[in-house]
C-alpha cells in the first residue's frame, strides 16, 4: 500500500477541494492511503458538508483505513515568505506532512500550497539526495503528440544556476521520464536563443559541452521555445527564472486561446452552428491542454517523493497529483536519480 501525506490546507481552494480530492484519491486509486494533513476543526466541517454520495464514500474510506486525518495546528500561507513560514511554524501542515515522509509513515508528500515553502521544507527535512547540488522542479506539459508529454526543469526553484547544475537536471529529468512518463530513452534538450552551439548565454554554452559529454544522456544540442510542443523533446534544460517565464506563459497561452475561440464561435448564428458540430473536438482539445490531469509537479534531488501542484487546484488536480505521487514512489525515482548522479560523478572521476 502506498501511503500520501496530502497537505489539506495548502491553496487557494483549501481546505475543500483538498478534502474532495483526498476522498475521491483513496475511494478510487487501489492501495492507497491517504493521511489527510491539516486543522481537524476546518477539515472535519468540510467532511460534514460533502454531497451525499461523497459523504459515503469519505465514511468508508475512514472506516476500511484508507483515509486518516492527522492533525496539524498552523498553516504556511500562500503569500507567506517560504522560509519564515517553514523555520517559524514548525507543526504547519507542509511540515507536518513532510515529516511523516522523513520517519517512514508516508511514502510520497503532495501539496496545492506555497511551492517556496514545499521546496524550503523538503530539503531541511529530507536533505538532498547524494551528490545531488541543488534539487529542481519539474513541470510536465503537453505536445502534439499523445502520450509524449514534455518534461520542463527547473522551473523555479533556482533561480541562478551553475553549468553543472543544469547538469544534474539533464540526469533527474532523464531519471524521472524514464521511470514516470514510460520513455526507454528520453530526449534531452538545453533550451536557448538558437540550436547552434555557439548560441546562449554564458551558463548554456558552458553547459552544452558538459551534457554532450554525458555518456547516458541522448542529448541533442540546443532547443528553442518554439521546439518545445512538437513532441519531439522529452526533457527540457534551463535555470529556474526561464523555466518559470515558459511556464506562466505557456498558461497564460493556453487561456487566451480558449476566450479567443469562444468570442470568435459566438459571432453569428452560423458560427454558433459550426462550434456545436465541432462540441466534440473542442472537448477532446481542452482534456488535452488541461494542466490538472499532468499531475503537479516533482520536486527532484530529494531523497521521497515530492509532488507541487498549482495553487488554484480543484479536487480533480489533487486527484491526479496524488497518482503523480503514488509513481514517483513506486518506481522509486529517488533511487534511480542517485544511481544516475553517482555514476556520472565517477565517470567524471575518470576523464
Amino acid at each position: 500500500m502506498t501511503r500520501i501525506a496530502l497537505d489539506a490546507m495548502g491553496g487557494d481552494n483549501a481546505p475543500g477541494e483538498i478534502v474532495v480530492g483526498a476522498v475521491e484519491s483513496a475511494a478510487g486509486i487501489p492501495d492507497i492511503k491517504i493521511l489527510l494533513v491539516g486543522q481537524l476543526a476546518p477539515i472535519q466541517a468540510e467532511l460534514d458538508k460533502l454531497p451525499r454520495d461523497v459523504k459515503s464514500m469519505a465514511q468508508k474510506a475512514i472506516e476500511n483505513g484508507t483515509l486518516e486525518i492527522v492533525h496539524a495546528p498552523d498553516i504556511a500561507e500562500m503569500d507567506e515568505s517560504p522560509v519564515d513560514a517553514v523555520r517559524k511554524k514548525k507543526d504547519c501542515s507542509i511540515n507536518v506532512a513532510m515529516r511523516l515522509v522523513k520517519e517512514g509513515r508516508a511514502d510520497a508528500f503532495v501539496s496545492a500550497g506555497n511551492s517556496g515553502a514545499v521546496a524550503t521544507s523538503a530539503i531541511l527535512n529530507l536533505g538532498r539526495i547524494a551528490g545531488v547540488k541543488r534539487p529542481a522542479i519539474a513541470t510536465i506539459l503537453p505536445t502534439r503528440i499523445p502520450r509524449r508529454p514534455l518534461l520542463l526543469l527547473d522551473a523555479g526553484a533556482n533561480m541562478d544556476c551553475h553549468p553543472d547544475w543544469l547538469v544534474q537536471f539533464a540526469l533527474m529529468g532523464n531519471a524521472y521520464s524514464r521511470a514516470v512518463l514510460g520513455r526507454t530513452t528520453p530526449v534531452v534538450g538545453l533550451i536557448s536563443i538558437g540550436t547552434e552551439d555557439c548560441k546562449g548565454n554564458e551558463m548554456t554554452k558552458e553547459t552544452f559541452p558538459q551534457l554532450k559529454a554525458a555518456k547516458d544522456l541522448n542529448f541533442v544540442g540546443n532547443i528553442e521555445g518554439h521546439d518545445l510542443f512538437k513532441g519531439q523533446i522529452d526533457v527540457a534544460v534551463c535555470d529556474g527564472f526561464v523555466g518559470n517565464v515558459v511556464l506562466k506563459t505557456t498558461e497564460s497561452i493556453a487561456r487566451a486561446i480558449g476566450y479567443w475561440l469562444k468570442r470568435e464561435c459566438f459571432k453569428g448564428p452560423l458560427r454558433i452552428f459550426g462550434a456545436l458540430l465541432l462540441k466534440g473536438a473542442f472537448r477532446s482539445l481542452k482534456s488535452q491542454m488541461d494542466p490538472e490531469v499532468y499531475g503537479g509537479a516533482p520536486l527532484l534531488g530529494v531523497p521521497g517523493a515530492v509532488i507541487i501542484t498549482h495553487g488554484s487546484s480543484t479536487h480533480k488536480a489533487i486527484y491526479y497529483a496524488v497518482q503523480a505521487g503514488v509513481a514517483a514512489a513506486t518506481n522509486d525515482v529517488s533511487g534511480l536519480i542517485a544511481r544516475s548522479i553517482a555514476e556520472h560523478a565517477e565517470d567524471q572521476k575518470q576523464k
